[in-house]
């Protein structure tokens, strides 16, 4: 088998289960149609990924590793403050659902109907998360204890984090609906709420 062409279908191959996951979710989807769409047979979906349930978890894992390594580069951003990266960190996850708009949701069910994908998920990617809680929560106490934030714990600013870009990304098609927003207006408001998602979090720091 020519190794170029095999890893270029095996990447189609994901590229487009990705595409109809999003869309449609995991059950709606079968392998039939992402064989049809990718151009391949059936066969070949299951020679590289065995089942479907296989093929979801790669691109879920995916996912969640690249929501780490947009964290994660906060970190490396030299002698910049604990406020600076927590910007960064807001504005990185922000940025990775706007490329992702339907992630969200799908994780969210996804989690809902296989609970166990989180166990599974947090086994796989254990070093990276717990490095980077660590890291940002002896970070954080030492901003409370120098008095530039207040008493609050790690958790809930990754949980707020979560809520108000996660949030808005699953509303906005509603709100898309009931407001008729056009290409031009949806941009404003992504780039508004962005902004304000920061200031957010930040003022919820503050002591």
């Amino acid at each position: 088998m020519d190794i170029k062409n095999d890893l270029s279908m095996e990447q189609t191959i994901l590229e487009v289960a990705e595409k109809l996951f999003l869309e449609k979710g995991f059950t709606s989807t079968s392998t039939t149609e992402i064989a049809r769409v990718a151009g391949c047979n059936q066969a070949l979906v299951h020679y590289y990924f065995r089942t479907k349930d296989n093929l979801f978890n790669t691109i879920f894992e995916k996912k969640f590793r690249m929501l780490f390594e947009h964290l994660y580069a906060s970190q490396n951003f030299g002698n910049i403050s604990f406020s600076e990266k927590v910007r960064h960190a807001v504005e990185s996850h922000f940025d990775l659902l706007t490329n992702n708009p339907k992630l969200p949701l799908l994780v969210a069910t996804e989690l809902s109907r296989l609970p166990e994908n989180l166990k599974n998920l947090r086994n796989k990617l254990q070093a990276v998360p717990f490095e980077l809680f660590t890291r940002l929560n002896n970070e954080l106490q030492q901003e409370i204890d120098e008095g530039r934030a207040r008493k609050i714990e790690l958790i809930d600013i990754i949980i707020t984090m979560v809520t108000l870009n996660a949030g808005l990304f699953m509303l906005l098609p509603i709100a898309n609906g009931i407001l008729q927003l056009d290409e031009e207006h949806t941009k404003e408001l992504l780039a508004h709420r962005r902004n304000e998602n920061v200031q957010v979090i930040l003022n919820y720091i503050k002591p």
